[in-house]
């Protein structure tokens, strides 16, 4: 069996969107080719509309769900005829997170999925969170499922994106949780410097290491927790960014890097892990990479670069072939939700 699907992912950073062509192939296993991949940046009016998002009144929010389908199923589009691509078998699509509270029963990635279907004529894949949140389940991560059946060789899949979270298996079944936030808190404090992100560690390197602010980080009542666990960006807006008002920006880059990295070393030494897969946005941070080499005994993999940067693009285009096909698309070991399942709604 074989079928070509475009992923669609934008993150928590904001750092724009990431559009995965692959090929899978299923014959004693899943295997797969990244075709053709890019980064759209987003536009200024873009990345404010989506950062602001989570202050928007339900009709506005609703008319940006609308608009930002359109917005992809656009961006998709002009990818498909740069690339001259043919015989698609569909699109899937994570959509922007807004809202993550599963807790309450709810979270929300806005791009309506139906408005990508009008602008590309092609079947497409959306909203594979909310299900699994109303099965009790937290929603995240669903990357472990691609990790399971692509990415099998390695002991852990650990992504750092706005959040960090790992992958591994344990008790002979994959497990998966998010760590600490990363990125979305080393923009943020980057952008108070007129900075967009902190470029190698550049910028931490700087600082001093704020004692007193790391013991509070370390401190957090997140960490105490055990899996399955996620973040969101209340999270931070209700425990993160509070803290960190009044310490000198390179100081708290320093810090929250020390912080990410000690939370990140502990999760790999705890559960012994021999070798990890590094993707995400922050693999490129070397300074937080060396961080985490120094505070573990095991062997780090950094990938090529396709694989860092479409890594989660990619593994969304899986899980739309594994929803067409009907096939289990989320694990429950990852997740906690009360049983595996196949998620997302079909256009």
């Amino acid at each position: 069996m074989k079928a070509l699907a475009i992923g669609l992912m934008s993150g928590t950073s904001l750092d724009g969107l990431d559009i995965c062509l692959a090929e899978f192939e299923k014959q004693d296993k899943w295997t797969f080719q990244i075709l053709k991949a890019e980064t759209i940046s987003y536009s200024e009016d873009w990345e404010q509309k989506l950062r602001n998002s989570i202050h928007l009144s339900a009709e506005d929010l609703l008319e940006l769900n609308s608009e930002y389908g359109f917005y992809l199923g656009r961006q998709v589009k002009e990818f498909i005829h740069k690339h001259q691509l043919e015989n698609i078998s569909l699109i899937a699509s994570h959509g922007h997170t807004i809202f993550h509270q599963p807790k309450r029963k709810f979270t929300l990635q806005i791009g309506d999925g139906r408005a990508i279907k009008l602008e590309t004529g092609l079947p497409v894949i959306y909203d594979f969170r909310s299900q699994d949140v109303l099965m009790n389940g937290n929603g995240a991560p669903l990357v472990p499922i691609g990790d399971e059946l692509l990415f099998s060789e390695y002991s852990a899949c650990l992504n750092l994106g706005g959040f960090s979270n790992i992958s591994l298996h344990s008790g002979g079944k994959r497990i998966a949780f998010d760590i600490a936030p990363v990125n979305i808190v080393l923009n943020y404090l980057a952008q108070q410097i007129n900075k967009s992100f902190d470029e190698n560690g550049e910028l931490a390197q700087k600082g001093e290491i704020n004692e007193a602010l790391l013991k509070d980080l370390n401190a957090l009542d997140f960490y105490q927790h055990s899996h399955p666990k996620s973040l969101g960006i209340e999270w931070c807006h209700e425990h993160i960014f509070p803290i960190l008002k009044n310490i000198e920006i390179l100081d708290a880059l320093a810090t929250f890097t020390e912080h990410s990295a000690q939370q990140i070393a502990n999760v790999i030494n705890t559960n012994n892990i021999q070798h990890i897969l590094i993707t995400g946005g922050g693999a490129y941070n070397s300074f937080l990479i060396e961080k985490i080499r120094s505070k573990t005994q095991a062997e780090v993999i950094i990938p090529e670069k396709e694989i860092i940067d479409y890594k989660e693009a990619l593994i969304f285009a899986f899980m739309g072939v594994l929803k067409i096909n009907n096939e289990v698309n989320v694990l429950s070991s990852a997740t906690g939700s009360s049983h595996d399942h196949c998620s997302g709604v079909i256009v």
